[in-house]
């Protein structure tokens, strides 16, 4: 005879994992205003920076920085999405981990 687990109230269930979409996706809305901002600002340093520059060795010096400095910026932000949906999906799972008990 086979046992089927036992599932809590079908509609709590719902609402749960409604609850955790819901803060998942405003977390994840304030991460990508906050990486949207931080992309700006650096363009807008930059820009600033660029337009003191006087010899196309300056200009070359300057674009070797900038770049290694935006592929940073980006590594930094592609990081914190990853740890942040490895947290969201953990929180999701730790949530529902007793339902098939």
């Amino acid at each position: 005879m086979t046992t089927k687990p036992e599932f809590p109230n079908p509609i709590e269930a719902v609402q749960s994992l409604m609850n955790i979409q819901a803060q998942t996706i405003a977390k994840s809305i304030e991460l990508q205003k906050k990486s949207g901002e931080e992309l700006m600002a650096f363009f807008q340093a930059e820009s600033k920076k660029a337009a003191s520059l006087k010899s196309p060795e300056e200009l070359i010096r300057f674009n070797l920085d900038a770049n290694a400095n935006l592929f940073k910026l980006l590594k930094a932000q592609g990081e914190a999405f990853t740890a942040f949906a490895t947290e969201a999906g953990q929180a999701a799972m730790g949530s529902f981990k007793g339902f098939g008990k």
